[in-house]
């Protein structure tokens, strides 16, 4: 087995339950001053440590009857398509406006800085399927509830959210009740 250089060095193997924390570069002051940028390349990078957080995302939701994952763009693509490979689902992705090509529903939500909003096509889920949300990060909570919003606008049954990142500290948790079903692999 090809274990690489990091995941050595850190004493990680792909065969062992891994900690991914040594993966995620924390870059200062980026995007703008007085932010810590959680950096995800790292772990992407390498192939045991991507392979062991698509595992630890997805194992919580096994046997849970997933027919969809949604991932909100962009990290969340990369995510949700390997969870929804993990799991035998398909996959629907939440754009940013504009996106995507045919009828879409639309939600917009607050940031710190202004507004943003997020859309789905409108035959994406059917009613009653079973959904797990997929996202790398869950900061302040914005983004997954208006995601969380267009699925069950859809009708869904929501399973849960699996996330690679959550920002504890930040409390976006707290912006999606009534959704408790939120698994994190790793947490600050």
């Amino acid at each position: 087995m090809r274990v690489s250089a990091m995941a050595k060095a850190a004493g990680l193997w792909y065969n062992a339950p891994m900690d991914l924390e040594p993966f995620i570069r924390d870059i200062p002051d980026w995007p703008k001053p007085g932010v810590g940028f959680k950096d995800i390349t790292p772990l992407l990078a390498d192939p045991a440590a991507l392979a062991m957080a698509v595992e630890q995302m997805a194992n919580p939701f096994r046997g849970k009857g997933v027919e969809v994952v949604v991932g909100t763009e962009s990290r969340g693509f990369i995510f949700g398509t390997a969870v929804a490979q993990a799991l035998s689902a398909g996959f629907v992705p939440v754009r940013k406006p504009d996106k995507l090509p045919w009828k879409t529903h639309k939600i917009e939500y607050e940031l710190e800085y202004g507004t943003d909003a997020v859309e789905i096509h409108q035959d994406a889920i059917h009613p009653g399927q079973r959904v797990l949300i997929v996202d790398d990060v869950l900061a302040t909570g914005g983004t997954m509830k208006a995601t969380l919003e267009l699925v069950d606008k859809l009708g869904a049954e929501i399973v849960g959210v699996t996330l690679l990142i959550e920002l504890g500290f930040l409390d976006g948790r707290a912006k999606l009740a009534p959704y408790d079903n939120i698994h994190a692999v790793i947490n600050y």
